[in-house]
């Protein structure tokens, strides 16, 4: 009996140890194109709701200029590698799906008459370039978040 009881105790903390595993906090930068042809770059944080304990997700991109664009980003509870990407201010809406290292989907104007492909797929960063990334998203989240 009490090896039974051992054995249940180590497959829980087991779970509960590659469940914690599976939803780390993350950051990672993609790249990629939106219609086949026009470059993008795209960051996305992850970190640990405190009062949830699930991932909440950051992101910020950019494509045709340097201006980079601050996302509001939903995840389908459903199904976990499905989301949706608001841009600040409502200028465009992205619909991706994550499959491995990769992001596909579609970008969609606010009034759905264009719809845009739009693949992605990691690439490394440097120590360095992390940092940049970082101070990046702070700041645009900064000015599009401050009172």
């Amino acid at each position: 009996m009490k090896k039974a009881i051992l054995f249940v105790i180590i497959c829980f903390a087991f779970t509960n140890q590659l469940a914690a595993q599976s939803q780390a906090p993350f950051s990672n930068l993609y790249k990629g194109t939106v219609d086949g042809k026009t470059p993008v770059t795209f960051y996305i944080k992850a970190t640990e709701n405190q009062c949830t304990a699930d991932l909440s997700y950051v992101a910020i991109y950019r494509y045709k200029s340097n201006k980079w664009l601050h996302l509001d980003i939903t995840q389908n509870r459903k199904a976990e590698n499905e989301f949706i990407m608001v841009e600040h201010g409502f200028s465009g809406v992205l619909i991706l799906k994550k499959t491995g290292n990769t992001f596909a989907g579609l970008w969609i104007s606010p009034d759905t008459k264009k719809q845009l492909k739009i693949d992605l797929k990691e690439v490394s960063m440097t120590k360095k370039e992390i940092e940049n990334y970082e101070q990046t998203l702070e700041r645009v989240s900064f000015e599009n978040n401050d009172c």
